[in-house]
């Protein structure tokens, strides 16, 4: 009987499958009400919804392991003892998973004592001779075994679960070199980390696959052991017992005793109402309509009649047909299409040279456009793409960058769907177009992979690209709160040219003076080494946790660190805490190596970033952080020491440009503490600030009873730290830690503390008792995080999202402010026409290049923008500082 005669049983890994779906999206993207992360549960569902669209299975069973535990765990202890605990944003996702799959009247199938892969064996062997064709769904490789004429393994790729690659008998041998059933020998030579089965020495894939093709097998290979010769075949004899284990272990199990077998698993319909009650609750909204549309085509009841059809020809195929567009019909095009506010989906095409390009979307048409500079025929399109006709993108500043690059500029930008769905998930990762169109849409686009030398598939037309930006942005904007997108309107999307700008302009570094630094702290670097060495009397990887542990720990016998899993910590808290405790020259100089190697790395890092124009153009991330601050990326300039030494030296070789006349610096002064001043109400905070007031003198003055003149620097530091920790969610215990005081004296200071200041108290009570009955915390101006962590039944994740919760709406206001007065400074330098530039961002600082002649006028405009940001009940104060560099131009 042919393939496709034959029924389909489709056989899932359940476990397998939903670990991979749970790494595939980000965790905090899918919450549900009750606090329930979800994506794991989403991403299994959407993959088989596809398997059921492109496969169309006769008959479908899950199978689930019940623990770690069987008969391989009996035999040996350590097996799988490697992985590590479970994540707690996992727990709970299983038994909804379960019973969504009950809702949709898919049978789940677990066996005591064996693992789900033993299930898949036995129903893919009882499958194949009962005349069935038979697909395995694993993220295991030890179900290769399984594959066979009948039976195919259907295995995710590194991208999650939304592309499983096919591997069938052909495609085995074509990947490994071996048959099927010869899979298990390789993996037992080689062992497999995951289930911590230890293999042979030496003895990777390509020397298992010789050997096995050599002698026929495992067995084989063992009898022939003493004619294999050098330190391999001295390996293999030594540790054959290694290999004997790991093939009886990873050998499936293909004849379990199950309560249902093939036949038993034909298809049922999908029970819709018990489908809209489980989604319900899982908040799963686009999953739901898919869901109900294969229900309506099966002939489900109750499913909704605008769901009849199902869907079946993948999403790209959807797309209109792209036509190329060159001339004055481009034109035309652009006229009927831009006409009134519609907005078009637009993807700028990049190569190695730069824009080569453009994909442009309605509705309902798209073009591509080929780029070619200077073509008279093209003004249309660039007039449009300068003008403020609203375009919708993805990822805007990259391509603004490219198109300025290439002379070009761009204008309307009124949609990003990476910042839109950033400010709709903030904790979650940053998805490429394929992914948003997967978590959005709920649809899989074929698009190539970048890393492959030969894509399997053909890339997408920009212009069916943007098509699919346009539906991703519709669909985001739908979900939008209208505060959330008032923040995209007037913050989010405005900055994105200004940083742009800021990528595009780099800053001034003096290579002299890195490579001096390098030299001076590699020096330095050598002589820790040298007297760490000395006092031990032999030499160590000073970078190896594992050698240090038997330096510290068994030659010093040194007090323990906390356990880990290779022994006891040796990371730079626990290490300052033990030399605290119990010093020792060794690991004073041990420390003291680490800072100079860690500021060596730094400056290393910055060198190899001065471009060929003798600058440094770092990447600012708009949607790195989930409180809405800008983080910078290669390099990172957040990163270097402020109050030390070295970190002036290194700020001090970032210099003006030759046509400038010296760098300004312009930083918020305690700004979070003037948003909590704000925020609290508390008439204590208010006073100082609005008094002028140094906050912390104040404070303590306040907290121990002395006059501001009495509180001394010990005072000072302690009301400092209390302050901002308060506002991070600080316990009395941290605190402790932080200033090196005992817990009793914390927790005095924190009672005190919050005697005078009450309602900074409230305040912080308040917030976080809101954002658990709200689910999210809102900035001054509407910028919002999800928390649903905060009613999470798990203690850890709950008391973690409690911390984070007291302090997202005061960091939140601080990133929008800071935003508000890049866009408002950036606004000012161009309607007034000055030459001078903004250059670098850096925490609540930022950094001018200053022209001839425009330092009042410039700092006139910084200080009204930066002080104006925000109306709050205190100022907000502004220090300017000027001169040659960096570090000369702080204030």
């Amino acid at each position: 009987m042919s393939d496709n005669k034959k029924p389909t049983l489709l056989v899932i890994d359940g476990h397998s499958l939903a670990f991979r779906a749970f790494y595939a999206l980000p965790v905090d993207s899918f919450v549900n009400r009750e606090g329930q992360h979800t994506n794991a549960i989403h991403g299994f569902i959407s993959m088989l919804l596809l398997l059921l669209q492109q496969e169309k299975p006769t008959h479908l069973a899950v199978a689930f392991d019940i623990s770690r535990y069987s008969f391989r765990t009996r035999e040996y202890p350590e097996y799988k003892g490697t992985r590590g605990e479970t994540p707690p944003e996992f727990i709970g996702q299983i038994p909804l998973l379960e019973e969504a799959l009950a809702a949709m009247n898919i049978t789940t199938i677990t066996k005591e004592d064996y693992e789900a892969d033993d299930i898949l064996a036995t129903l893919a062997a009882q499958g194949a001779q009962q005349g069935f064709r038979v697909l395995v769904v694993s993220g295991d490789r030890d179900a290769i075994q399984l594959v066979n004429d009948d039976v195919t393994l259907l295995y995710p790729n590194a991208r999650g679960v939304s592309e499983l690659k096919r591997y069938d008998h052909d495609a085995v041998v074509e990947r490994y070199g071996i048959r099927p059933e010869q899979y298990p020998d390789v993996a037992a030579l080689v062992g497999e980390t995951s289930d911590n089965l230890i293999g042979i020495d030496k003895v990777g894939e390509k020397t298992a696959v010789k050997w096995i093709n050599l002698y026929g097998g495992l067995d084989q290979i063992l009898e022939h052991a003493d004619e294999i010769k050098g330190v391999v075949g001295e390996k293999l004899r030594e540790q054959k017992e290694n290999a004997i284990r790991n093939r009886r272990l990873n050998r499936l199990v293909n004849d379990v005793d199950l309560p249902v077998g093939p036949a038993d698993l034909e298809r049922q319909k999908i029970n819709p109402a018990a489908v809209r009650e489980v989604f319900d609750k899982l908040q799963f909204k686009t999953l739901l309509e898919r869901v109900l549309k294969i229900a309506a085509a099966e002939g489900g009841t109750d499913a909704v009649a605008d769901t009849a059809e199902v869907i079946e020809t993948p999403a790209e195929q959807l797309a209109p047909v792209v036509r190329t567009l060159i001339d004055e019909e481009l034109a035309q095009w652009l006229s009927r299409h831009s006409a009134g506010s519609s907005p078009l989906g637009l993807q700028v095409e990049m190569g190695p040279d730069g824009v080569t390009g453009f994909g442009i979307a309605a509705a309902d048409d798209t073009v591509y456009v080929p780029w070619a500079t200077g073509r008279p025929d093209y003004a249309a399109l660039e007039d449009w793409l300068a003008g403020e006709s609203p375009k919708y993108l993805f990822d805007s500043k990259r391509q603004l960058k490219a198109l300025r690059t290439a002379g070009l500029e761009l204008g309307g930008i009124a949609f990003d769907t990476t910042i839109a769905a950033w400010l709709i998930r903030p904790g979650g990762k940053s998805q490429d177009l394929a992914g948003q169109a997967y978590t959005v849409l709920g649809e899989t686009l074929d698009v190539a992979d970048p890393n492959q030398l030969v894509p399997e598939v053909e890339a997408l037309s920009p212009a069916t690209e943007a098509w699919h930006v346009l539906r991703i942005a519709e669909a985001l904007a739908a979900q939008m709160e209208p505060g959330t997108r008032r923040v995209l309107d007037d913050i989010e999307l405005p900055i994105v040219p200004v940083l742009a700008t800021m990528e595009l302009s780099g800053i001034t570094v003096s290579a002299s003076i890195l490579a001096d630094l390098k030299s001076r702290l590699s020096a330095s670097a050598a002589d820790f080494a040298s007297q760490a060495f000395a006092e031990i009397g032999h030499e160590v990887n000073l970078g190896s946790p594992k050698q240090l542990q038997q330096v510290l720990f068994e030659e010093l016998g040194m007090p323990k660190t906390r356990a880990n899993k290779t022994g006891y910590s040796t990371d730079a808290a626990s290490l300052a805490d033990l030399q605290e405790k119990s010093p020792h020259p060794f690991l004073g100089l041990l420390l003291q190596h680490r800072d100079v190697t860690k500021l060596g790395q730094i400056v290393e890092t910055l060198e190899k970033a001065v471009g060929a124009d003798g600058r440094i153009h770092t990447t600012y991330d708009q949607t790195g952080t989930s409180t809405g601050r800008i983080s910078s990326n290669d390099p990172n300039l957040q990163n270097i020491p402020v109050k030390t030494e070295v970190g002036r030296e290194i700020r001090s070789s970032f210099e003006h440009g030759a046509e400038f006349s010296t760098l300004l610096t312009a930083d918020y002064s305690q700004i979070e503490m003037r948003i909590m001043a704000h925020l609290s109400g508390d008439e204590g905070l208010i006073e100082a600030f609005n008094a002028g007031e140094d906050l912390h003198r104040f404070v303590g003055s306040r907290i121990f009873h002395v006059d501001p003149a009495e509180v001394t620097p010990l005072m000072r530091t302690k009301v400092k730290a209390m302050s901002y920790g308060l506002a991070y969610g600080l316990s009395a215990f941290g605190l402790s830690k932080q200033l090196r005081i005992d817990v009793a004296e914390a927790k005095q200071l924190m009672t005190d503390y919050f005697e005078r200041f009450g309602a900074v108290r409230d305040y912080l009570r308040g917030v976080v008792t809101q954002a658990r009955e709200d689910g999210y915390t809102e900035t001054i101006f509407g910028r919002r995080r999800p928390f649903g962590d905060l009613n999470s039944k798990n203690r850890v994740l709950r008391e973690n999202a409690e911390r984070a919760a007291l302090n997202a709406p005061i960091q939140g206001s601080a990133a929008d402010i800071m935003k508000i007065a890049m866009i408002g400074v950036a606004g000012d330098l161009s309607s007034q026409g000055m030459r001078s530039r903004l250059l670098l961002q850096v925490h609540d600082e930022l950094i001018f290049e200053v022209a001839e002649g425009e330092l009042e006028a410039l700092t006139s405009v910084v200080t009204t923008r930066m002080g104006g940001a925000a109306q709050l009940s205190v100022p907000l104060d502004v220090q300017i500082g000027t001169g040659d560099n960096w570090d000369d131009a702080a204030h």
